[in-house]
């Protein structure tokens, strides 16, 4: 599983990502890659307009705000099944 959280680096940005892992560690899942996307053309190419996203192996979960780490949990769990 490759999830991408999409920013420039700002707060939310980052509180997401800490999000992102606090929801793998809460699941379990070890064998994911987190990776960090701040360069805007990569994030554009996603359609995103509004910073944070998250994607999910490819595929665009959330955008312009930071989901709960509960909300996160269920999107990880969610892109397994």
């Amino acid at each position: 599983m490759e999830i991408k959280v999409l920013g420039p680096g700002c707060a939310n940005c980052t509180r997401l990502e800490a999000n992102v892992k606090e929801a793998l560690a809460a699941t379990g899942i070890a064998d994911a890659t987190v990776v960090k996307v701040t360069d805007y053309a990569d994030i554009a190419a996603y359609g995103i307009m509004s910073t944070p996203g998250l994607v999910i192996d490819g595929a665009v979960v959330v955008s312009g705000r930071v989901p709960s780490v509960a909300e996160t949990t269920d999107y990880v769990t969610a892109a397994l099944a």
